[in-house]
């Protein structure tokens, strides 16, 4: 009876790889899908690039805030419900957008709105698998980080087609119904752990009963409990080094199109180094994955913060095309690198009892991040006229994130 348990479970992990991986795709692209609005919204309603901007960090910003309570119900009652509700909310947010016409409705709407069902897609996605995987966690934390890298193309692609064919109040409308239909649908497939689906679970995974004899307690509930965590530097080490990292790494994707233009390349060519990027990331989290498994995150995280530092110390030296692609490159590997190891690292540092939560609280800090370095690296361009003085300040900045993370010792009592 074990055996067809174990069989059935295996099979049903290739469904949960899935359903993951397209929540990270749907979720994820459908948020990089707004740049493509932002020219209709400046025609339309006379905007500032900044203003628009700062709806999309604003989203940002609430997805972290946000992912902190998410990953705690996650950790109790279970991905699935919480799901059907953060597709309500990417759903209604992205749709609602086709009837805002004040900067207030584009802030609330897709700022606060869609903000909240983003806080969904990486904690509900990545503390799934980790939950799952155990062996081959790195590996698979990579197939799923891979669906972001997919998402951020076909998402933007279909917009664009979207707005060319039908306006951009339409597309809002049709992708914000395709988005909620389809995580609706995801959501089915969704079990917490294992042993969720082996007891036939159907609705809202319940919490797990304490065990009477902790020599038999499986394995999804090893590890330190959540207000031990709490007191452990190693998380806010963790937590101050993300908040570094993704501030660095979301001023580079904001800006390096900008940058390259400022240099005189063509618009094409200027957005096809972020396309490069988005590319080149794709192989680096399912690399960075597979190397997890053989190596542990932190070693990833190391190697991606060299590339990163390298790429930073190039980019202030590139002054051609082809450098910026090689900039591009490197750039890539490191952020994929990043985003793939960051969810992996918290099970090594605490094990999977409390995963959701804790990986929400590291998720908040990088969101506030993310959310301010584009704006500070736009106020240092404002100041001084150019990014060099903005880009020596990322150096800086990701080098003492850096030292952060060496601090950090992996490895938890299970």
């Amino acid at each position: 009876m074990r055996s067809g348990h174990g069989k059935s479970r295996d099979r049903y992990s290739r469904t949960i790889i899935a359903a993951c991986f397209s929540v990270q795709a749907l979720g994820i692209g459908t948020y990089i899908s707004f740049g493509v609005f932002f020219n209709p919204l400046m025609d339309a309603f006379g905007w500032s690039r900044a203003a628009i901007s700062g709806a999309s960090s604003t989203a940002f910003f609430f997805a972290g805030l946000f992912g902190i309570l998410v990953g705690r119900l996650n950790d109790r009652f279970g991905p699935r419900m919480l799901m059907r509700v953060a597709a309500v909310f990417l759903g209604l947010g992205f749709a609602l957008m086709s009837q805002v016409s004040t900067l207030l409705q584009l802030y609330l709407v897709f700022g606060l709105v869609f903000g909240i069902g983003l806080s969904a897609v990486d904690v509900i996605a990545l503390s799934t698998i980790a939950r799952w995987f155990a062996l081959n966690r790195g590996k698979m934390t990579g197939i799923v980080k891979v669906g972001t890298g997919a998402g951020q193309f076909t998402v933007p692609i279909l917009a664009s087609l979207l707005i060319a064919a039908t306006g951009f109040q339409n597309a809002f409308i049709i992708l914000g119904i395709c988005a909620f239909a389809l995580l609706m649908i995801i959501a089915r497939f969704l079990y917490r752990d294992p042993d969720i689906y082996d007891a036939g679970q159907t609705g809202p995974a319940v919490p797990v009963p304490p065990f009477s004899d902790p020599g038999i307690r499986p394995r999804q509930t090893a590890g330190i409990d959540y207000s031990q965590a709490l007191k452990s530097p190693k998380l806010w080490l963790l937590c101050l080094s993300n908040l570094l990292v993704v501030f660095c790494l979301m001023s580079i994707m904001l800006h390096i199109v900008p940058y390259a233009r400022d240099m005189g390349i063509s618009p094409h060519w200027a957005a096809g180094i972020l396309a490069a990027i988005g590319a080149v990331s794709m192989a680096g989290r399912f690399a960075g994955g597979l190397l997890i498994d053989r190596t542990g995150s932190k070693r990833i995280m190391v190697i991606s913060f060299i590339l990163l530092l390298t790429a930073l110390v190039w980019l202030t030296r590139a002054d051609t095309r082809w450098e910026l692609y090689a900039f591009a490159f490197i750039y890539g590997i490191a952020h994929g690198g990043f985003f793939t190891a960051i969810s992996p690292i918290v099970a090594e540092l605490f094990g999977i009892r409390s995963h959701g939560g804790l990986f929400g609280i590291v998720v908040c800090f990088g969101t506030t991040g993310g959310a301010l370095g584009p704006f500070v690296t736009g106020l240092m361009f404002d100041r001084f006229l150019n990014y060099t003085a903005a880009f020596t300040a990322l150096i800086l900045i990701a080098a003492v994130a850096f030292v952060l993370m060496l601090c950090l010792k992996t490895g938890v009592r299970r």
